[in-house]
């Protein structure tokens, strides 16, 4: 299923605001806001290879997956076509604004 942008509704209950990827509920949909600029090295090189692999502004993205709270990864489901794992130092450099689903009130 591929929706276009100007098909997702902000989220009521998040007010419009942005979070960090790794915040998002299981089964949660949401629309990438920006990406993080880190002062650390290592995660900088980290957000260079999330933004080849395809994590940009306007890409939509949904949590498939949690391990249980306190662990890693989450496995996320970018642009409906491919899932990654991502540790949480990595979802956190990716601020999403959580959308709507379908059937949603």
């Amino acid at each position: 299923m591929n929706l276009g942008n100007a098909d997702l509704e902000p989220a009521a209950a998040w007010g419009g605001a942005t979070l960090a990827l790794h915040a998002l509920p299981m089964g949660a949909r949401a629309v990438i806001d920006q990406l993080h600029t880190p002062a650390n090295a290592d995660d900088r090189e980290v957000l260079l290879r999330l933004i080849e692999i395809g994590f940009l502004p306007g890409e939509t993205v949904r949590v498939v997956a949690k391990a249980r709270t306190g662990r890693e990864p989450v496995a996320v489901r970018l642009g409906g076509q491919s899932t990654f794992a991502l540790r949480e130092r990595e979802a956190a450099l990716v601020r999403v604004r959580p959308v709507a689903t379908e059937g949603a009130a």
